[in-house]
């Protein structure tokens, strides 16, 4: 299975868009490694960057790295902006 997973405040805490002090939520952070030890193939998606044009992948890849999360690969700028996102195969982390 092909699970992509967000990254700001759902395996870490981000105020304000202030990435640089992201800190990790290691429950969260366990589960989706779970998955992944489980044989799925876990893709870490962001909107990092997508407003202002930052590019956040060297910060986001460390972070991810320090914080040791499993996955597959890392997708930032091409998710888009939203305020909800209604899809029939979405979950919660908390659903996990």
């Amino acid at each position: 299975m092909i699970i992509y997973v967000d990254i700001d405040n759902t395996i870490c805490s981000t105020e304000n868009s202030d990435y640089n002090n992201s800190k990790p939520r290691y429950y969260q952070i366990g589960k989706i490694n779970k998955l992944y030890n489980e044989g799925n193939d876990i893709v870490y998606w962001t909107a990092r960057g997508s407003g202002s044009g930052i590019d956040w992948s060297e910060l986001t890849k460390k972070q991810l790295d320090e914080w040791k999360c499993k996955y597959t690969r890392i997708e930032i700028q091409k998710k888009p902006s939203w305020d909800l996102f209604i899809d029939d195969k979405t979950k919660r982390i908390e659903e996990i």
